[in-house]
């Protein structure tokens, strides 16, 4: 039972912190919840309008998901619902199967959402959380800021009264360029208004509210709630002088009601076509959301379990597409505002959701005169913070090949778009592995005096013997690479008269595969044929494990040594028993 018991907390994380929840701990997640709901409900609309939706679908989407996540999550403060990227990647999924504004569309956002569900729980239950891994911090830099300009660029339309149209940044920026003329006098001065006030808000409020005798805490606060202070004032300006007949472009009516029961389609034609822009969405939503998760968990001395987090956003997910929603993930803004506001709990999620809720029910008479060029001016504020063009400069510095990765990707994004950016970057990081792994370092050693330790030939000043070859390999051994590591062995020993025993030294080595031991054997076999024995050194326990019970072991022309030390003795007499004697106890000491 308490197996069970254990299995049962793993899967529901409420059932643990909720044991433990007291009034002051609900005070703190009341107070973020506030925070938070203020900050989420421009954000929410400005979200959905980016993926091409209406309004009323961002407020759905931060309802249900956050409730579930409270339910499933591992991270005390992470605040899941729509973010930029995942809503960018959303609408250019869609908007390549479905025309933008239709019935279907929605639909087909249903369904995409529902399919990231499903990918991110399946994920979860066969514990693949390492497959985020495979994503690079090159490729993910690169690509959320190339997302960021692309959506940045994306929303300079509406912040003036048009509709920007074209694939990628570039052909964006011409069709403005050229219909720039078309652009609604009103609007700009709204949007341009707008952007101006949020960039203040960011940069000079807060300086302003610590003058006034404001505390640093409060202070935050009021300048993450800053935005709705611009959509109450855009929407006061609206009605005020009757824009909305002018010309500006508003949110219109929107329900006053709860997120409703939906349901995503079954026609395996739209399945297929987003089954991919699915599983791109949920490791790019995945990625961003566990670092988030686990940037804030750190700051408290708290972990958070990735394969939970899989299962918690799968739930996420699966939520938004049974409640009018698109795919969501865990975002850094509010999740940051959500930790520094004092959430203690999940509870503060929930607490979050019930208030969107209500402000479905009671608040959106008040959001129809809201101008879209307000909610595009929140976008851009919200991803520039998100675009980090120094990497660029460091990874230039540091790595040719990561810089390649990093402009690739960006590049890429910008041009073509998101999908094809972020798959550019997995392909050319795996390509790049493949290649680096496939010509692994190989050092020639040799005995530092006096020690019991072996350097590179080349960096230090080492003691060799012209009888014995001591090749450090630095990688492990597979299919991609054993050729080109016979390859360099056998140009070495080439024309070595004086030469008689050949030791790999395999400290680094944590993998031989079947390829690798195949070559390992055909190796054996050239070597003893040119009079040399090969040797192996300081083979680790697993790799050990793996050889000990094929043929080559038995067959090899020379020994297996515990230690390079040990080898340097035996195979050059320069070593005395006693110095054998002594390197044992010491290993022994060791452990």
């Amino acid at each position: 039972m308490r197996a069970r018991g254990v299995s049962v907390r793993r899967w529901l994380p409420v059932l643990d912190w909720a044991r433990r929840y007291d009034r002051a701990t609900l005070a703190g997640d009341l107070t973020a919840a506030v925070i938070v709901t203020v900050m989420l409900i421009p954000q929410s609309l400005a979200y959905a309008m980016l993926a091409g939706l209406p309004p009323e679908a961002g407020l759905y989407a931060s309802i249900v998901p956050i409730l579930l996540y409270s339910l499933f999550g591992s991270s005390r403060v992470l605040a899941v619902g729509p973010v930029a990227v995942v809503s960018l990647m959303t609408a250019a999924s869609v908007g390549q199967v479905v025309q933008a504004g239709t019935a279907g569309y929605a639909t087909a956002a249903l369904t995409l959402a529902f399919l990231s569900g499903l990918v991110l729980l399946l994920m979860g239950v066969l514990r693949l959380g390492f497959i985020a891994n495979f994503l690079s911090h090159p490729v993910i830099a690169g690509f959320i800021s190339a997302s960021g300009l692309l959506i940045a660029a994306s929303q300079i339309g509406p912040m003036v009264g048009l509709k920007a149209e074209g694939q990628g940044m570039v052909a964006q920026l011409v069709f403005l360029i050229e219909n720039i003329d078309r652009a609604n006098g009103p609007t700009a001065v709204i949007g341009a208004a707008s952007l101006a006030a949020l960039v203040w808000m960011r940069r000079g409020l807060k300086p302003l509210l610590r003058r006034l005798g404001l505390g640093a805490r409060a202070a935050d606060l009021l300048v993450r709630a800053g935005p709705v202070g611009a959509v109450v004032l855009a929407t006061a300006a609206v009605w005020a002088l009757g824009l909305d007949q002018r010309g500006v472009a508003v949110t219109g009516a929107v329900p006053q009601r709860l997120p409703p029961f939906t349901l995503p389609s079954l026609d395996l034609t739209l399945i297929r076509e987003l089954a991919l822009p699915a599983a791109l969405i949920s490791l790019i939503g995945f990625v961003e959301s566990v670092s988030v998760g686990q940037t804030l968990a750190a700051r408290r001395r708290q972990r958070i379990d990735p394969d939970q987090e899989l299962v918690a956003l799968g739930a996420a997910n699966l939520g938004a597409a049974f409640a009018g929603g698109f795919p969501v993930t865990g975002g850094f803004a509010r999740s940051v505002v959500n930790h520094d506001a004092g959430a203690e709990t999940p509870a503060a999620g929930a607490f979050t959701a019930l208030g969107l809720a209500l402000a479905s029910l009671f608040l959106t008479p008040f959001i129809a005169l809201l101008p879209k060029a307000t909610l595009a001016a929140t976008i851009v504020v919200a991803v520039l913070s998100l675009v980090d063009l120094s990497i660029l400069k460091r990874s230039w510095a540091y790595s040719r090949a990561d810089f390649a990765t990093v402009a690739a990707t960006m590049s890429v994004t910008l041009l073509v778009g998101v999908e094809a950016g972020v798959m550019a970057g997995v392909g050319l990081s795996l390509l790049l592995y493949l290649y680096r792994t496939s010509r692994p370092h190989v050092a020639e050693v040799g005995r530092v005096p006096g020690t019991e330790h072996f350097r590179n030939i080349h960096r230090f000043a080492v003691e060799t013997d012209p009888r014995v070859l001591i090749l450090r390999i630095d990688e492990s051994l597979y299919f991609a690479n054993t050729r080109y590591l016979e390859s360099l062995i056998l140009e070495r020993v080439s024309g070595d008269a004086a030469l008689r025993h050949v030791v790999l030294m395999c400290s680094a080595v944590n993998e031989i595969d079947l390829s690798a031991l195949e070559t390992l054997e055909e190796l054996d076999h050239r070597l003893h044929e040119m009079g040399l024995k090969l040797h192996l050194a300081e083979v680790k326990g697993p790799v050990m494990d793996r050889l000990a019970p094929t043929d080559f072991l038995r067959q090899m022309s020379g020994q297996v040594f515990v230690s390079q030390f040990e080898a340097w003795c035996r195979l050059t007499d320069r070593g005395t028993t006693q110095d054998l004697r002594q390197h044992a106890q010491a290993r022994v000491r060791a452990g």
